[in-house]
């Protein structure tokens, strides 16, 4: 029996077949939600941060069945006031400390600037709250480390974006390395790049970058697929040495903005990233009009193609020995979009199911890319040594 026959009859991956043949014990499925009973708990939730991204989480949290939104927080009290509004959030608050003594909620939706994920996160854990942050969930692994533990110390739970291991693509992958189509695994490469953000000047400073905001997809997808890295030998530069930002004006650019890396997997894998804010695309950043391979893994015996980018994937393509025309696996009907993290983990709190999304993975990328620049800077390979589960998904 063929991959296609195996994991796909019709090779058309949709909802009800993805389900039928990734069986995934014990862990959350990929349905959009999960029926809901009297039964079932709503978990409360604030979200601080109204601004360019609160505008695709809100709509995903407020339809999800699983969700009260309780509060909205933003140092631009403005923001606050016109999202709680708009979403029908009964408070709004200028300021976490505010927040945190208001109106009671359980899980905090960190959607701030990436070099204020960490103290937030620590704040809020520390008032015993459950967090789910944007990426990055610290500015250091050991930070990082130190914010779960206190997680741990308070019985609550800690997650950090992004959230590609939930979708069928990730999925439908899995279980193809799984079968050992591919033969013994040799090479893999992933890439994302546009041409930068100009509304917010953070991408562009100190504890930002392509890496922590591009690069991390990818490199979240490559380690869940292949296992933890072993070590990195990298290469970051400044392409464009100042930008144009919407309402600040001209900055100089102090973060990388291109960036290329190696990972050791060992046994012989060795996969590749490069990320940056210097990537024309005839397509601009709509994920849903790109048809390359923005992620691709080859073996002895096979090689599989993430066809779109891995935040929005729109397929995957299967070669092998056997059957050396590629078959197309569409992902129909998928409900899989790059905002649904906070949904989905207040659904696993409110049922009681584990997400396939740890909180040790996102540590293990946060470290990858603290080495990358380190190996740039030092002109050396550097060694990791945090690590997470895996395989996510098994045969």
């Amino acid at each position: 029996m063929s991959i296609a026959q195996k994991l796909a009859p019709t090779a058309v991956m949709n909802r009800r077949t993805f389900l039928q043949t990734t069986a995934l014990a014990g862990a959350l499925s990929t349905l959009p939600f999960h029926s809901t009973s009297a039964d079932d708990r709503k978990i409360r939730v604030g979200v601080i941060g109204c601004g360019s991204v609160s505008h695709s989480y809100l709509p995903h949290l407020s339809q999800c069945p699983y969700v009260e939104l309780i509060s909205a927080c933003d140092i631009i009290p403005e923001r606050a006031k016109a999202q709680a509004e708009r979403f029908n959030i009964p408070n709004h608050y200028p300021h976490i400390d505010q927040m945190l003594a208001g109106a009671e909620f359980d899980l905090l939706v960190n959607l701030t600037d990436m070099q204020e994920h960490e103290h937030l996160n620590r704040q809020a854990l520390a008032a015993g709250k459950h967090v789910w942050s944007e990426k990055p969930l610290a500015n250091s692994l050991k930070e990082g480390q130190k914010l779960l533990e206190l997680a741990k110390k308070n019985s609550v739970r800690f997650w950090g974006a992004p959230a590609m291991v939930e979708s069928p693509a990730f999925a439908s992958m899995a279980k193809i390395l799984a079968t050992g189509k591919l033969g013994r695994l040799a090479a893999a490469h992933a890439e994302y790049g546009h041409t930068g953000p100009n509304w917010s000047a953070f991408f562009y400073e100190k504890g930002g970058g392509s890496l922590p905001d591009l690069a991390v997809y990818n490199l979240t997808t490559l380690t869940g697929l292949l296992g933890p890295a072993k070590a990195v030998t990298a290469m970051t530069s400044i392409v464009t040495p100042t930008r144009q930002i919407d309402r600040v004006g001209e900055l100089r650019v102090v973060a990388e903005d291109n960036a290329m890396l190696l990972l050791d997997h060992g046994d012989g894998l060795i996969s590749h990233v490069q990320s940056g804010f210097n990537y024309f695309n005839p397509h601009g950043h709509e994920g849903k009009d790109e048809q390359r391979y923005t992620v691709q893994i080859v073996g002895t015996k096979g090689v599989m193609g993430l066809v779109g980018y891995d935040w929005e994937p729109l397929g995957v393509d299967l070669a092998t020995e056997e059957e050396p025309a590629f078959t197309r696996y569409v992902i129909e009907n998928s409900d899989f979009v790059w905002q649904m993290g906070a949904s989905r983990v207040a659904e696993c709190l409110a049922i009681g199911h584990e997400p396939l999304m740890t909180p040790e993975h996102a540590l293990h990328v946060l470290e990858i890319i603290q080495a990358t620049r380190e190996s740039s800077e030092k002109g050396r390979r550097i060694e990791l040594h945090s690590t997470f589960k895996w395989p996510i998904i098994s045969a």
